[in-house]
């Protein structure tokens, strides 16, 4: 499977609360307000803390995206009509039919709402039915047992730990805890984990 083939065309995500679309200039501005949460980087690589920052990282995206190394999407939530965060497809590889989710960041006010699981059903969906992936990745650091049990509570499988494995941007060191999807699970763990998402 040839990495062109997600990008031919926009990728373009919903269902009646989430719209996930393809990251584009326009979505800077829109996001920045977002972004300007500060805590909302506590636990990432990148540490934002100015518009600069925010500058800085919202353009290495668009250029991964462009070099089709990754493939980010702005977050709409339509109930309040406004745009409010980011996630990614990255470490693309579909000759071992695999990717990874991540990057992830959304509006404080969405955490521990629902919101975010609306996200993983319709990028995961995607990955094993229309890509027909064998494998779909996630991580975060140890320290964020938040993120780790957000995970676990969407049928991820906990794989293990790579110690020191990342350097952040402040030059503190990260150990990353892995967790994944696989094809052969989906169906059961969509059907468990995500039955309130799946139309009747």
């Amino acid at each position: 499977m040839n990495t062109e083939l997600l990008f031919e065309k926009p990728i373009i995500l919903e269902d009646e609360l989430v719209r996930l679309e393809p990251l584009s200039a326009e979505h800077f501005e829109l996001l920045l307000p977002t972004a300007m949460h500060i805590a909302l980087w506590e636990f990432t690589l990148v540490k934002i803390r100015t518009p600069e920052d925010f500058r800085k990282y919202f353009d290495m995206a668009l250029l991964e995206q462009q070099q089709q190394r990754s493939y980010p999407f702005a977050i709409y939530n339509k109930q309040l009509k406004q745009y409010m965060g980011c996630t990614r497809f990255g470490n693309i590889d579909l000759q071992h039919k695999k990717l990874e989710i991540g990057w992830t960041w959304l509006h404080p006010q969405l955490h521990a709402t629902g919101f975010n699981q609306h996200c993983k059903f319709l990028l995961l969906s995607f990955c094993f039915e229309q890509l027909n992936l064998n494998r779909v990745e996630l991580k975060t650091s140890t320290l964020n047992i938040r993120s780790q049990k957000a995970m676990l509570k969407i049928g991820a499988v906990k794989e293990g730990i790579l110690r020191n494995n990342f350097i952040n941007d402040d030059g503190s060191i990260r150990s990353s805890v892995y967790f994944s999807f696989i094809r052969e699970e989906w169906p059961q763990t969509k059907d468990h984990f995500f039955a309130a998402f799946i139309k009747k």
